[in-house]
């Protein structure tokens, strides 16, 4: 099934239109410019006019565990983006960035939720401008700034993603993960070491009083934001 790709000049936030058009069924929305963008745990997420990827997609709803959902779907943005030839990778729970100058910057983020028997998914990815944001851990990114090759067309891009999207079955490797083993990490409440990845999407994570295992939701989870760098 090829599902319709509606495209709107200037939205709200490609989400909230998705939430509030449920007779639209399963479908995906992309825009040129996003005045209300969300990001993780209600912060807001800048979308100027052509500065990047907008998307949301209503699908039906998959037997995954919400992290591993959202990773998979992440995964599939990755997929779409190796025409660009920079290395990729998903920062936990489901975080898209790569590696400058030997630190990670974030390109992009994903959101997920169940509203009324549909899987509604939103990405966002700097594609040609990435917003300032000063004290980040993990400042933001453009991939114009950093990949070597081609920065996609959105819309080319956009239909690619929600025709990647129908098959979260799918399993579809990133360059590489962040955190790994023994990677040292910090979020809300603790901080540890990596200890895995989890296969139902959780992190494992050793920490001074034992093991702990962070969580991760639709739309709200535990997310390492310490400073981070590659590992010497």
């Amino acid at each position: 099934m090829t599902l319709t790709l509606l495209r709107l000049a200037t939205v709200d936030s490609t989400q909230a239109f998705l939430e509030r058009h449920p007779e639209l069924g399963f479908c995906g929305v992309t825009a040129g410019e996003q005045t209300q963008g969300r990001g993780q745990g209600g912060n807001g997420w800048e979308s100027a006019p052509g500065a990047g990827l907008w998307l949301s997609a209503a699908l039906p709803v998959a037997p995954l565990a919400p992290g591993i959902l959202l990773q998979r779907a992440m995964g599939a943005v990755i997929e779409a983006l190796e025409p660009c030839g920079l290395p990729l990778g998903l920062k936990w729970p489901n975080d898209l960035v790569a590696w400058k100058e030997g630190s990670l910057v974030k390109l992009g983020g994903i959101l997920g939720a169940v509203r009324g028997g549909r899987l509604l998914l939103g990405v966002g990815v700097n594609l040609h401008r990435a917003p300032a944001i000063p004290g980040r851990a993990i400042p933001p990114a453009a991939l114009a700034d950093l990949a070597p090759g081609p920065v996609p067309d959105p819309a080319r891009l956009a239909r690619e993603v929600l025709d990647l999207w129908e098959d979260l079955d799918v399993v579809r490797p990133p360059a590489f993960q962040w955190p790994e083993p023994e990677d040292a990490l910090a979020w809300e409440g603790g901080a540890g070491r990596c200890e895995a990845w989890l296969e139902d999407g959780r992190l494992a994570v050793r920490t001074a009083e034992g093991r702990v295992c962070l969580t991760a939701g639709y739309v709200r989870g535990a997310r390492p934001d310490g400073r981070v760098g590659r590992p010497a």
